[in-house]
């Protein structure tokens, strides 16, 4: 081997195939993912309270955001400094959406007045 391709070689990385891995990962998350969308489409078919049907779905849904975000946005590889970022936004998001569905909420929808109130 001459010396300047050694000394190519030595400043590859020593993961330049781990996309590789990551291409297998991302394959069995989306089955895992397109299992949990089939839990979800069948758990609504169930003759079962609607509160245990609302509780799993919110549950399975989690799980799906969660493996995605960590996963599919490459959390998992990035440095904790950026997760903790995008936890940050997500509480915003989460605290503006609460927030508005408190204020705009369906009571605050009806109609008032005395023409509405014949009715």
């Amino acid at each position: 081997m001459s010396a300047h391709a050694h000394a190519a070689s030595a400043e590859l990385p020593l993961d330049s195939h781990s996309s590789e891995g990551k291409f297998h990962l991302f394959v069995q998350l989306a089955m895992i993912l397109s299992i949990i969308t089939g839990g979800e489409l069948l758990i609504i078919y169930l003759p079962i309270a609607h509160w245990i049907i609302i509780t799993g779905l919110m549950f399975m849904s989690a799980v799906k955001f969660v493996a995605v975000v960590y996963i599919f946005m490459h959390l998992k590889w990035d440095k904790a400094f950026n997760t903790i970022l995008f936890c940050i936004g997500l509480a915003v998001a989460g605290g503006t959406m609460w927030a508005l569905l408190t204020i705009f909420s369906a009571h605050d929808s009806m109609p008032v007045g005395q023409a509405y109130e014949q009715l």
